[in-house]
């Protein structure tokens, strides 16, 4: 006997179209709330463990509770207990200056639930994914047979690119293989090695020169005593504005080689490579559509919310060939996928994801809505801040430059006459303390040529020369405050 359909229960997880509607209106008001007075916000709050387990650590619950309510406890304990990588006066690691026409992206993204994994599900999406990558690959030099994808950031845009060249230049794993990077790659670069089954002993670090680039010379060294052992070099990462400094490696020259060595150039982009929109940037990016990889972070200098990073490939099809389902993987829930789309991406085929969002909208909404002009106007924010900090910090004679200011970073160190090395060294860790206890403007320290050095990249596009030097100001007064306590 066929079952008879069952009564339709309350659905458990809808709410009216006035609850809906309450709700949203409470959440935006949040948002705009934030954007329109972070100024007046600190730049950093952080809450000690215990202090976050009392506050927010709760048993699950089987009975509701107001949304209203919920979202009251996230104004009042989340969202102001974080840093806000989108202030514009937050100058440490690589910050992330948000836009509020981006943020409704995402808003949209979420509430549209987009499966942005494969054409049949998402044609007109994927279009618009396609269309902002032609966009980046333009500019960044790249021919039209070119293709990418986008991602959570850049650790997984470098661990893709990775896999694409151990497939494109070795056919799969082989324990011979090296690959090579500077000593001032970033830290994703090893943990994507790691996690793809290199061993130490093919991750192979080149020291970088006096100006934090890598070493041409040391590089073709080490290229020439690996394949005289029998092993085989496959891979060079580049550097396109490392964190640390803003520095470029050599690219034209690094693409020279690679191509007499016969070697896949990937181009850590995530934060610099962005800049090529700008005459500035792209004169310091000579040589990038020279690589057969890039990595870009539209959650940096383009100025989107997190997340959303970006892996660029010369040859789309070196992308196919290294993510494609091959037919004993049995994926046979992706029959009609095959079926019915022959000649159309297939985002699943060119990253390691099946199930993906829409990650492409925000930017593209964003990008259509301001202009490239606007985001130009931006990245020009970012050096004219930085710019005018190596300046000020020259004209105060009390600080050091380490390194000069270069895509939007510049990084310097109290002169301290008569103090001992490891004394500026432990002023600097007190300073850097001082400044995010009064969370005016936050600011961080790296190593450099092994001694700590401040470190500031002002590239919010609503940075300002003058909040600049009230933090400089500010720093120099609490470095001579603790001199003159001890």
């Amino acid at each position: 006997m066929t079952p008879e359909p069952a009564t339709p229960p309350t659905a458990p997880l809808q709410l009216t179209r006035q609850q809906m509607q309450a709700l949203g209106e409470q959440a935006l008001a949040m948002v705009i709330d934030h954007a329109e007075n972070i100024r007046e916000q600190r730049t950093t709050t952080s809450l000690s463990r215990r202090e976050a387990m009392e506050r927010l650590q709760t048993p699950i619950l089987e009975t509701p509770t107001p949304p209203s309510e919920l979202l009251e406890l996230l104004a009042r304990d989340v969202f102001p207990n974080a840093f806000r990588a989108d202030h514009p006066r937050f100058y440490a690691f690589v910050p992330s200056p948000s836009n509020f026409v981006s943020a409704v992206g995402d808003f949209l993204t979420s509430g549209h639930n987009v499966f942005s994994g494969h054409w049949l599900a998402s044609s007109a999406a994927s279009q618009i994914e396609l269309t902002v990558l032609e966009w980046l690959q333009q500019a960044c030099g790249y021919p039209a047979d070119a293709g990418g994808i986008f991602v959570s950031g850049g650790s997984m845009a470098n661990l893709s690119a990775i896999v694409v060249a151990r497939e494109t230049r070795l056919g799969g794993h082989d324990r011979q293989s090296v690959v090579y990077y500077s000593d001032q790659t970033h830290s994703s670069m090893s943990k994507g090695l790691r996690v793809l089954g290199f061993s130490k002993t093919q991750r192979r670090m080149v020291a970088s020169d006096a100006s934090l680039r890598l070493d041409i010379d040391a590089l073709a060294a080490a290229i020439a005593t690996d394949r005289a052992k029998g092993l085989r070099p496959f891979c060079v990462v580049a550097n396109a504005g490392t964190t640390n400094t803003g520095a470029v490696d050599p690219l034209p020259a690094l693409a020279d080689l690679c191509d007499r060595e016969g070697l896949w150039l990937h181009v850590d982009g995530a934060y610099g490579a962005a800049a090529v929109l700008h005459p500035r940037g792209a004169a310091a990016l000579e040589g990038l559509g020279r690589a057969d990889s890039i990595t870009l972070d539209p959650h940096k200098w383009l100025f989107q919310p997190f997340e959303i990073g970006c892996l660029l490939v010369r040859d789309a099809q070196a992308m196919k060939a290294a993510f494609r389902v091959e037919e004993d993987d049995h994926a046979d829930y992706l029959a009609d996928i095959s079926r019915h789309i022959q000649d159309d991406v297939n985002f699943f085929e060119r990253g390691i994801q099946l199930t993906r969002s829409f990650k492409a909208l925000k930017l593209w909404l964003s990008l259509r809505t301001f202009g490239v002009a606007a985001f130009r106007q931006g990245i020009q924010v970012g050096f004219d801040v930085a710019d005018f900090a190596q300046q000020w910090l020259e004209a105060s004679g009390q600080w050091d430059i380490v390194t000069p200011s270069q895509m939007g970073i510049v990084t310097f160190r109290w002169r301290g006459p008569g103090m001992s090395p490891d004394a500026v060294d432990a002023l600097t860790a007190r300073v850097v303390d001082r400044l995010r206890a009064d969370g005016y403007a936050t600011v961080m320290s790296t190593l450099l040529h092994g001694r700590p050095a401040l470190r500031l990249c002002p590239i919010h596009w609503d940075a300002t020369t003058g909040e600049m030097a009230t933090t400089l100001t500010m720093l120099t007064r609490f470095a001579e405050e603790d001199i003159a306590r001890r």
